[in-house]
């Protein structure tokens, strides 16, 4: 029986609580549409995670698509259900995180959840419903300049209640401590069937796990289903899996290699730096590619070229000015649009002409690239240096990936990455 079914908003995101979980030994695929869940139901795994494209969708659709998923989730005896978004709440007036809960407990059939994005292990915290990264407040944070949503509310319940048709309200730190609090918040008659629950460290994630396990859906970030998992084996009297738990390299995927980036953040931009002191980069310009037809024509050709040499990486990643200028022009949806067509047929292209292992970094490159390439269906390495985003696809021919949310990462991430996919043809055989 298939114990947690997560649907995550996007799909690095849905690599790295697959990973994490994999690290406590619990056995937890990844498929890229509802489709693929046929097959896992005569699987050993007991969880799965559904990653599609909703964060930045229209929030009906998204809504529209969550129900599909919580439908085949339920079509495969799924017992728990876990909606996972950013760690940074990254949403805006419409949503996606509000509409997509809403919807999740519709179709399900409860009449409460509870929404906790934090992630102590990586210092995101939430205090009497407000999140700090770090020491920060979320709302003076570098999240308050993201160019696509700008987070400069730090009240998660300010920022979640214009996305929903309910009330929301605040599980606190105290109501953690205090043992029947949270029964009494509940049943009060007027009371919420939204919450915003306060976590300041692992010890209030293992709270929350321990009141919430039997609710029937819970929604957060990468760290409650960690703790979710941990009551759940212990309930179930079990050990973990420790070849999960030690499964750092994934069967071989003989073939070229390729790094393709569309993230804007620091830390991508610091990778690429890197990376082109060792090997060729083209850096497409997406006001000439938007003017000029035959553009991905001359990607093409230079891909032809430098290939078969070593790796490189094709990227539409941009400092801040230089996006500014991008978006003035193009504007931000037709900015990413352009660029996610362009990556997309970048990654075609690559695998068509030999290319089986890539590096991908941001999450909307990542869901464009795996959606272009047609995978369904990937097992996950366990959570380590690499963020949780080794997978491979088995068939229809192997396959390996890399994929990174565009904030993470060291300068050299790129180069350790690839390397981990070398180890695994020499083990595996290339």
């Amino acid at each position: 029986m298939i114990e947690l079914g997560i649907l995550a908003d996007d799909l690095t995101g849905g690599m790295m609580v697959a990973s994490l979980l994999e690290r406590e030994g619990i056995e937890c695929p990844l498929v890229s549409s509802v489709s693929g869940l046929a097959a896992i139901k005569s699987s050993s795994a007991k969880a799965v995670v559904v990653a599609r494209k909703i964060r930045l969708i229209k929030a009906a659709s998204a809504a529209q698509e969550a129900r599909q998923a919580v439908q085949a989730l339920k079509e495969i005896d799924c017992h728990r259900f876990y909606y996972k978004y950013c760690a940074t709440f990254d949403s805006t007036k419409e949503g996606n995180i509000g509409p997509i809960a809403e919807a999740m407990m519709d179709e399900i059939g409860t009449n409460k959840t509870l929404l906790s994005p934090a992630f102590p292990e990586h210092t995101v915290t939430v205090f009497q419903g407000r999140m700090f990264l770090g020491s920060t407040p979320l709302g003076e944070s570098f999240k308050r300049h993201d160019p696509v949503t700008p987070m400069t509310n730090s009240n998660l319940i300010e920022v979640l209640q214009p996305q929903c048709k309910h009330k929301v309200g605040l599980i606190s730190h105290a109501n953690l401590a205090k043992r029947g609090d949270i029964e009494k918040i509940i049943a009060r008659e007027s009371s919420p069937i939204l919450y915003i629950v306060d976590s300041t460290d692992d010890d209030d994630m293992a709270r929350i796990a321990d009141f919430a396990i039997d609710w029937p859906l819970t929604t957060g970030a990468d760290a409650l289903p960690v703790f979710l998992a941990r009551t759940l084996l212990e309930r179930l009297n079990e050990q973990p899996n420790q070849k999960r738990q030690t499964r750092t390299h994934l069967p071989a995927s003989p073939g070229q290699e390729i790094v393709i980036a569309g993230s804007c953040a620091r830390p991508t931009l610091r990778q690429i730096e890197h990376f082109e002191n060792q090997h060729p980069v083209f850096r497409i310009d997406l006001l000439e590619a938007s003017k000029n037809h035959n553009y991905i024509k001359e990607v093409f050709s230079w891909m032809k070229l430098h290939n078969a040499k070593g790796p490189v990486a094709v990227v539409t990643s941009v400092d801040v000015n230089r996006l500014e200028e991008i978006h003035a022009a193009l504007g931000r949806a037709g900015a990413a649009q352009l660029a996610d067509k362009l990556l997309g047929q970048v990654a075609k292209k690559a695998f068509e002409t030999g290319t089986r292992r890539f590096v991908v970094a941001g999450g909307e490159t990542s869901g464009q690239v795996v959606n272009t390439l047609g995978i369904k269906q990937l097992e996950v390495s366990t959570f380590d240096e690499l963020g949780g985003g080794y997978c491979h696809q088995a068939i229809p021919e192997p396959l390996s990936l890399v994929l990174k949310a565009g904030a993470l990462g060291k300068p050299d991430f790129f180069s350790i990455a690839l390397h981990r996919m070398r180890e695994a043809n020499e083990r595996y055989g290339d």
